[in-house]
């Protein structure tokens, strides 16, 4: 029996800004009732595609063809018509208008000339319900919702608009793991409505879990397409990296004896979102912070970097008791604090500025003692980490808002290494990025931590604690139900703790699973 003809196709497809290859004869078909998975490194041209497919930017050549006939989107209004829809990574929810307006911000219900906020309510709460989110109160504000729950209204805000086709760009990277099976259930139950829906994630296991047909990128082409489940995990991570595929994690090294803690935390509690956590770190361990989503991880990085107000307990550095009431005092040179924020976004770059200028500004007061930036000493710094990370930018002096997810994490990262910090503080530092730029971040951390530097790791990827880490504190409701160490450190144990199960299955001898 004979395919169907694809619902939408593009074929050589070709951008590029200024002097950089974005896309160069790209191509790409959908069909109804399947979920295709779009995979590669970040900078292989994914989000440009999309983008186009989107209506957001234009393609320099190439066609597009729905339901078998040629379609240019000049907006993403005109996409949107269409019924192409993107969930885009960068949250596009205004946080001061509520979960209602932002959902029908484009097509609001009116009566008379006005908003007609009861009809718009109604569609809401059906928007919500829709994808998997009707805990979540239409008329609550956007700025007063966690990162997953926000993540939920834009998946809802793009059902609302009934499309045909549906593009989601890393949509489960902010969620927790109650909010992915939700969003599993609906993409499911989309498909089985005949939905064509591309989807955009590093993770394996969802691809596996999800998708019909996967198409990888690399350099701004198409590589290969092929039914899922057709390819290994290791042939489909040499296809996007373009080289042989090796252990993603560095060995790790014997466990760090007979040195004194740099940090230690004392009996710490702040409000009824942290109780009585402490622990130690040392010079050249990883810590990783464990648990489920929300169990007061997040406000325990916040708390060490002096953000938080009211915190009780105490925090010894180099066994002395310290007062970091800010994070002014948590980056002094007697601290040496730096913090790897959850949202690179909003809280790790300042996207319009160029990429000299937020590698720069963490260090600043080192950059200019006298109120003027000592240019060679600046640039001499910048061109370190730019080796160091293997940061793609153009030039320097572009915005980093253009550059890929995985090199502005890497900018976020190295910012902070220009203040060659003694402790290092991460909150999902490898949050929707790809494998190739995951692994060289693994790298990276041991390589710190060999180098004297103390960790501390939260992670939502298990893998990830499990082969980076040298110890792992599991959280529950805010404190530490159970420290794993060394070969104690398997997901079997992980989960355990993060259940709060009383009697944790004993640790498997040998290698971590």
């Amino acid at each position: 029996m004979q395919d169907p003809e694809p619902l939408f196709r593009m074929e050589g497809i070709s951008k590029r800004y200024g002097g950089v290859r974005a896309l160069e004869q790209a191509e790409l078909t959908l069909r109804e009732g399947r979920i295709h998975a779009l995979l590669g490194e970040n900078g292989a041209g994914k989000s440009t595609l999309i983008k186009i497919m989107a209506g957001v930017v234009a393609p320099d050549q190439g066609n597009m063809l729905l339901d078998g006939r040629p379609v240019s989107f000049p907006s993403p209004a005109a996409a949107s018509e269409a019924g192409v829809v993107c969930v885009f990574q960068e949250l596009s929810l205004i946080p001061e208008l509520s979960v209602a307006d932002n959902i029908m911000i484009f097509n609001p219900p009116t009566r008379y000339g006005l908003i007609d906020r009861r009809a718009q309510r109604r569609v809401a709460e059906e928007a919500l319900a829709s994808a998997g989110a009707g805990d979540i109160h239409p008329l609550a504000l956007v700025k007063d919702l966690p990162l997953s729950r926000r993540q939920m209204v834009e998946i809802a805000k793009a059902l609302a608009r009934k499309p045909r086709i549906l593009i989601l760009d890393e949509a489960t990277s902010a969620l927790t793991a109650a909010d992915v099976t939700k969003v599993f259930q609906v993409l499911k139950r989309l498909r089985s409505e005949g939905l064509a829906l591309l989807y955009i994630s590093h993770r394996m296991n969802e691809i596996a879990e999800l998708a019909d047909d996967c198409t990888v990128f690399r350099n701004g082409s198409k590589v290969a397409s092929y039914p899922a489940g057709s390819k290994s995990d290791e042939e489909v991570i040499e296809m996007m990296i373009g080289r042989e595929y090796h252990s993603v994690y560095p060995p790790k090294p014997d466990a760090v004896k007979d040195v004194k803690p740099v940090l230690e935390a004392r009996n710490l509690s702040w409000g009824d979102r942290l109780h009585d956590i402490s622990f130690s770190l040392k010079p050249g361990e990883i810590v990783g912070l464990g648990g489920l989503d929300g169990q007061g991880q997040r406000e325990l990085l916040l708390s060490l970097f002096g953000v938080l107000r009211d915190l009780r307990g105490s925090i010894l550095i180099d066994g002395k008791p310290v007062r970091i009431d800010s994070p002014g005092a948590a980056r002094s040179h007697d601290i040496g604090m730096a913090l790897i924020p959850e949202d690179r976004k909003t809280e790790g770059l300042m996207l319009p500025m160029t990429v000299r200028e937020n590698l720069s500004f963490a260090a600043l007061d080192q950059l200019a003692p006298s109120g003027i930036i000592d240019g060679k000493k600046e640039q001499g710094l910048i061109d370190g980490m730019m080796t160091l990370l293997s940061i793609k930018a153009g030039n320097l002096d572009v915005a980093v808002g253009t550059l890929s997810g995985g090199n502005q994490q890497k900018v976020v990262i190295a910012k902070w290494l220009m203040r060659n910090p003694r402790i290092v503080l991460l909150n999902d530092p490898t949050r929707g990025i790809d494998v190739g730029t995951k692994q060289e971040i693994y790298q990276l951390l041991r390589r710190l931590a060999q180098q004297g530097a103390a960790i501390l790791f939260y992670s939502t990827d298990y893998a990830e604690l499990i082969g980076c880490c040298d110890k792992v504190l599991v959280l529950y409701d805010g404190a530490v139900k159970r420290e794993l160490v060394g070969a104690e450190i398997t997901e079997h144990a992980l989960l355990a703790s993060a259940l709060n199960i009383s009697e944790a299955p004993k640790p498997l001898q040998g290698r971590a699973l």
